[in-house]
């Protein structure tokens, strides 16, 4: 094979690292970048997510996004709160972007998968997932972008939108009975304003107004309903808007950057090697991270909340989410996440082996020839090795 490997098993009861080769050198991590974003939400988010914030000043409800990425979104849990909040305030709404200090797409991202499902769009407050889907079953969603679409019986694909527009163009006869086709739509302050006012079917005023004064903070639903689809079905809107709702939690400004500086400077200083951290989700080639690196950062997460809790939360061989077929036939021994880009390929977590010792690995791999199905076969002989012999 003409790949370049890395791979570190570590016994956190011990303190004990087993194997290391390579352990010490820098990868893509793809993303395993989730992982440093699970632990900044454990870290600062708390147990429920902050939806908005909000005053209210005489006949008018001023509020700003916190990031929250579940408003409206299908993919994740629902509780209506924020919508049932906003559809029954007496007051005239105002919908400020004072507080957004960021770019929509993340540094190092693709310009070529700027209309692909797992590249929306990064903002303050995000509406259906900063998504647009259509099905046989519902239509387009949402109905807002009806008016936005034509007929086009040539394109291979169900759905499609213009590079720089929300402009569509739907092949019906793609429309498969099963499934959904969705395409990320491009984001405006002013598009979220009217994509409100549609959804709450009242008017919304958009305001550039900053965050001052004693503000209200409004929360949706438990965050691990987040985490949950993050880690298992690898969701790259979702780790994104959450770096964005740990950044205004210690700063009032929605700011990757922020967030990132914030978690390194104050709970991740005594990692092995310095982690090069750009984005939320690992759509960037430029993070950087090494096995032992990313090992420890499963060790500190594993210290910071009990078991019970944080396995569910991941990915399992064999069970619904990135590494369904990963070890289909054995039981659940695997709880980690998974990371592919082209030519690198990770996997790392926590192995529960035969005589239920847990074990922490991290396998990190760069410049693989498609198809990288001959480096999961590897791991997979690999890890099992473990399971029996530990």
């Amino acid at each position: 094979m003409h790949n370049h490997t890395g791979f570190v098993l570590y016994d956190p009861l011990k303190k004990e690292t087993l194997v290391s080769f390579q352990g010490d050198k820098y990868f893509t991590p793809a993303s395993n970048t989730k992982i440093f974003t699970l632990y900044a939400g454990l870290k600062i988010l708390g147990d429920s997510v902050p939806a908005l914030r909000w005053i209210s000043r005489s006949d008018s409800l001023i509020f700003w996004g916190t990031g929250d990425p579940s408003f409206l979104y299908p993919n994740v849990f629902q509780n209506q709160k924020v919508l049932n909040f906003l559809q029954n305030r007496p007051e005239k709404l105002i919908f400020s972007d004072g507080n957004f200090f960021e770019n929509a797409y993340g540094p190092g991202w693709a310009w070529d998968d700027s209309r692909e499902y797992f590249q929306a769009e990064r903002s303050s407050f995000p509406v259906y997932g900063n998504l647009i889907s259509l099905s046989k079953n519902r239509g387009l969603q949402p109905t807002f972008f009806q008016s936005n679409f034509r007929e086009d019986t040539i394109k291979k694909n169900a759905l499609n939108r213009e590079q720089f527009s929300n402009k569509l163009s739907i092949n019906k006869n793609k429309i498969a009975s099963k499934g959904i086709n969705v395409v990320p739509f491009i984001t405006s302050s002013t598009l979220t304003a009217q994509l409100l006012a549609d959804t709450l079917n009242r008017e919304v005023v958009l305001s550039s107004k900053p965050m001052e004064g004693q503000t209200s903070l409004l929360y949706s639903i438990p965050a691990d309903s987040l985490y949950k689809v993050m880690m298992k079905a690898s969701d790259n809107f979702i780790a994104e808007q959450t770096l964005l709702m740990c950044a205004q939690k210690v700063s009032d400004s929605l700011n990757t950057k922020i967030a990132i500086d914030k978690v390194i400077k104050d709970f991740l200083n005594d990692l092995p090697d310095a982690p090069v951290w750009v984005d939320g989700s690992g759509l960037s080639r430029y993070n950087q991270f090494t096995p032992r690196t990313i090992t420890k950062l499963w060790e500190k997460i594993y210290e910071t909340i009990p078991q019970q809790r944080l396995f569910p939360l991941l990915a399992t061989n064999g069970q619904p989410g990135t590494i369904k077929n990963f070890l289909p036939k054995h039981p659940p021994i695997i709880f980690g996440k998974s990371g592919g880009l082209a030519n690198n390929y990770c996997l790392s977590g926590y192995l529960v082996t035969r005589k239920k010792r847990l074990l922490i690995f991290s396998s990190m791999n760069a410049n693989v020839v498609p198809p990288t199905r001959n480096v999961r076969s590897n791991l997979e002989k690999i890890l099992t090795y473990v399971y029996e012999k530990y």
